[in-house]
């Protein structure tokens, strides 16, 4: 084998191992459709149950329709929760020896994150149309235009890769899909404790200080300024990821990457030591 010495080689062969890997991935979630059918029932199982459910009891800030106050926090929500889905695949490939053979084959070291990553975030397309057309039933309805709704969705896809980051070195570092499994109920009280479901202006302090600098709580806010729907704080709320939550998703999206892409690769290089 040839070495790739120069850095664009180097960058070319990790972007084709990487698609390789992002085949691959697809392709077993192919193999294994009830994966997809449980993640595309979900978001309509959490519309239904808080838009319908809950909704007549919870007062939106400035008034308005509530399941339009709650579809950018769904958004944000699965947004968020779809870590899980790397988590337990890294996991998973770990506690099979799949990680030891990709060692061992002459392919670029972060071909491998970068497969199940970039596998990730073209999953979520489907998931996120899913939840569209969900919210279309329900009486959502982005109302700024084409533009800022595409900028919204592009936001959730932005946080959601760097999110995937993170779940791939937890995934990594969990080494089995057991303790991936016992990781999971974290995730609730995370995205509960943000802007997604009810205004933070009641909570405790403490509590409001953690939901306010929530990322779930910036891409909710985000969300809801860009498609126009009701929900901003009328409070005189001050808390910077609330009122700049644009800059906040993406300052969250650049740290996420900055931290978890290099421990992810470190992670790798390290499983089966």
């Amino acid at each position: 084998m040839t070495a790739i010495s120069s850095p664009l080689g180097r960058l070319r062969w990790t972007f084709a191992d990487g698609l390789t890997l992002v085949g691959r991935e697809l392709g077993r979630l192919r193999q294994e459709p009830g994966q997809i059918i449980a993640a595309l029932i979900f978001p309509v199982i959490m519309v239904v149950l808080f838009g319908y459910v809950f909704g007549s009891a919870i007062a939106v800030p400035g008034g308005g329709d509530y399941r339009e106050y709650l579809m950018p926090g769904l958004f944000a929500m699965v947004t968020f929760t779809a870590m899980q889905g790397v988590m337990g695949r890294m996991a998973a490939d770990t506690s099979r020896g799949v990680m030891d053979r990709f060692r061992s084959m002459p392919m670029a070291r972060l071909a491998v994150p970068f497969g199940h990553t970039g596998a990730d975030s073209l999953i979520g397309l489907p998931l996120l149309a899913a939840m569209v057309g969900t919210g279309l039933l329900v009486g959502w309805q982005p109302h700024r235009g084409l533009i800022p709704a595409v900028e919204a969705f592009l936001l959730m896809m932005l946080l959601r890769y760097a999110l995937s980051w993170a779940g791939a070195y937890v995934g990594l570092l969990a080494k089995n899909e057991q303790t991936v499994a016992q990781l999971v109920p974290l995730f609730l009280p995370i995205t509960m404790m943000s802007n997604a479901f009810v205004p933070t202006d009641g909570m405790p302090q403490w509590l409001r200080f953690l939901a306010d600098w929530n990322p779930v709580s910036a891409l909710t806010a985000a969300a809801r300024d860009l498609f126009g729907n009701p929900g901003m704080s009328t409070s005189g709320h001050t808390a910077w990821p609330l009122t700049h939550p644009v800059a906040a998703v993406l300052l969250w999206s650049a740290a996420l990457l900055a931290v978890f892409v290099p421990l992810a690769l470190r992670a790798y290089m390290r499983t089966g030591r």
